[in-house]
């Protein structure tokens, strides 16, 4: 069984016979009250994130969830297709509105892991960093640089990321896959 001192982000716990994800969580002790939980979780399985503040007195069941490394193939309007890494055959779709956010970090024949829950397909856990091709980016503009702006460029999954101002079209940049936050250049464009 969980308590809720232990919903800390990343955490999976049955809650109205589903299985949710913890997003955010906080601890607000208020005068002549009790503690309570703050968290925004995520139901797993219709990817909706709700508010919810729990007592000291609830507890959980945890749940099973079983991890499977599969390749993403390619996205087709909403829908992103997968296979097997042993078997490359044996396709299966997930919908852009059960994967959420991460498909503007899904990368062609990228390996990635699932989460199953009683045998169904219910989110996709990305490696934390990533490495992107930097496709657009506006110039940069000479002695701009010394109070560390940031610009906005395009990477090559679509997604506009905000990076330093020295960041230039070709460029190979590391991405948080989480936070969605410029970590690093890998490697000058040519």
């Amino acid at each position: 069984m969980i308590n809720y001192n232990d919903l800390k982000p990343g955490t999976v716990f049955i809650l109205d016979g589903q299985p949710y994800q913890v997003v955010e969580f906080s601890f607000v002790r208020m005068q002549q009250r009790k503690p309570v939980a703050q968290t925004k979780i995520r139901n797993l399985i219709n990817g909706k994130v709700i508010s919810r503040n729990f007592q000291h007195t609830d507890s959980f069941k945890e749940a099973e969830i079983k991890y499977r490394e599969v390749k993403f193939l390619y996205g087709h309007r909403d829908k992103f297709i997968f296979c097997e890494i042993n078997d490359p055959a044996k396709r299966f779709e997930i919908s852009e509105e059960q994967i959420g956010d991460i498909t503007r970090y899904l990368k062609s024949n990228n390996p990635v892991q699932i989460m199953e829950f009683d045998d169904k397909i219910v989110n996709i856990l990305l490696p934390i960093k990533m490495e992107f091709k930097v496709i657009e980016a506006p110039p940069s503009i000479k002695g701009n640089t010394a109070q560390g702006g940031v610009k906005t460029v395009k990477i090559e999954t679509g997604a506009m990321i905000n990076v330093p101002l020295f960041i230039e079209q070709g460029d190979i940049i590391r991405i948080n896959t989480q936070t969605g936050e410029y970590t690093e250049r890998v490697e000058k464009g040519k």
